[in-house]
């Protein structure tokens, strides 16, 4: 299932109602139950000349992370988050990033991420604790359809 920015949300990562942000759009493997995404980030996430903001190199792996939490059918917020930064994130670089969960203890989801090039070389990996804060709704009130990230 394609998870396409969502034009109510102003998420920077993932929010459509966001011109400023990154509006990343990401897809629900079901079967592997993973979330995996395909994109390039421009000059304007840089943070060194050509590489990418080791800020925004950690922003997208929460928002794959916590899209994760799909899975479970909870809203689930950030609570701790860890990257290891392997190899530069060239700016412009064809970028593959994926998402799955590795345990839960009560209301914490424990989840992985890893950004890769285009040849599967291993760029950075983060994991991340999302503490559970309710069941998935119709809708909180903010414009956000009650969604993790």
């Amino acid at each position: 299932m394609l998870l396409k920015p969502n034009p109510e949300n102003i998420c920077f990562g993932c929010g459509g109602a966001n011109a400023r942000g990154m509006q990343l759009t990401f897809e629900q493997d079901d079967a592997a139950n993973k979330i995996r995404g395909a994109f390039r980030l421009g000059p304007e996430y840089q943070g060194g000349v050509g590489f990418i903001h080791g800020g925004i190199i950690a922003a997208v792996l929460d928002e794959v992370m916590g899209k994760v939490c799909r899975f479970r059918g909870v809203r689930a917020v950030t609570a701790d988050l860890g990257v290891e930064y392997l190899k530069p994130v060239l700016v412009n670089a064809d970028l593959l990033i994926e998402g799955y969960e590795i345990e839960m203890n009560g209301r914490n989801l424990h989840i992985a991420g890893e950004i890769r090039d285009k040849t599967g070389q291993l760029l950075a990996r983060g994991r991340g604790r999302f503490v559970i804060i309710h069941q998935k709704q119709q809708g909180n009130g903010s414009g956000d359809k009650a969604e993790s990230k």
